[in-house]
């Protein structure tokens, strides 16, 4: 039975995530950034193997995880922070709070689990990017740059472990009816502007994105690497 980290799980995409590699016959590890009570919460809810707990701004624990976890197979980048502020404004810390997050512990959670995929001959890691990869927001600049710099990087590193059976994609959502979107959705104002940018016209639920991720960490995705998969519903036409 093959192991998968979803950091980020205890809430919307990751959460999905985590709770579809269950039913496709996972152990699945939760990741929390603080809360263990609630990380244990989701485990017993999915069904999950174990629960971890990693501030992913703090590189100290990021250090740390590994030892936590231990190896996994499948390994799912999902947790971020996002601040709406224009690039005039953001603030020194949460520049460097979506760094940290987004990108700096991206490079060194792959640094710490791939090793031992390329020793197994086998892997999967998925990034979890954003439509703001591929559209601009006056508010989401520095966070699309993060995501940017993953995309980036995803390719790099595919075509170095390709040769191991190690593959490395990304999934980029669009509009998704998450925590972190509550208030525009439940603004019916706010959703419908929003909406009027996607052509297939609605919010996607979580659900939607956890099955692209769960078919890139099956064997049936063993020929695709470095690849960037959109689930916007069009909103990056």
């Amino acid at each position: 039975m093959k192991t998968a980290l979803v950091t980020g799980s205890t809430q919307g995409i990751g959460k999905a995530i985590a709770a579809r590699l269950v039913k496709e016959g996972y152990e699945v590890i939760v990741h929390c950034s603080g809360d263990m009570a609630k990380a244990e919460c989701v485990r017993e809810e999915i069904g999950a193997q174990k629960a971890a707990v990693c501030d992913l701004s703090d590189m100290r624990q990021v250090a740390a995880l590994k030892e936590k976890t231990g190896d996994a197979d499948v390994l799912i980048l999902n947790a971020s922070v996002q601040y709406k502020e224009t690039w005039e404004n953001i603030t020194d810390e949460n520049l460097q709070k979506q760094l940290q997050v987004n990108f700096v512990s991206t490079v060194k959670l792959m640094q710490a689990y791939c090793p031992a995929m390329i020793k197994n001959g086998w892997g999967r890691i998925i990034t979890i990017g954003s439509v703001n990869q591929h559209r601009q927001h006056k508010e989401l600049s520095v966070y699309a740059a993060t995501k940017c710099a993953v995309m980036s990087f995803v390719k790099n590193v595919a075509k170095e472990v390709a040769p191991y059976g190690v593959t490395v994609n990304n999934v980029s959502p669009g509009a998704i009816a998450t925590p972190r979107n509550t208030s525009v959705y439940n603004d019916e104002a706010a959703r419908k502007k929003v909406e009027a940018c996607i052509p297939l016209g609605r919010f996607g639920a979580p659900e939607e994105c956890a099955g692209i991720v769960a078919f890139l960490s099956s064997d049936e995705a063993g020929y695709i690497t470095g690849a960037d998969f959109k689930a916007d519903g069009g909103m990056s036409l």
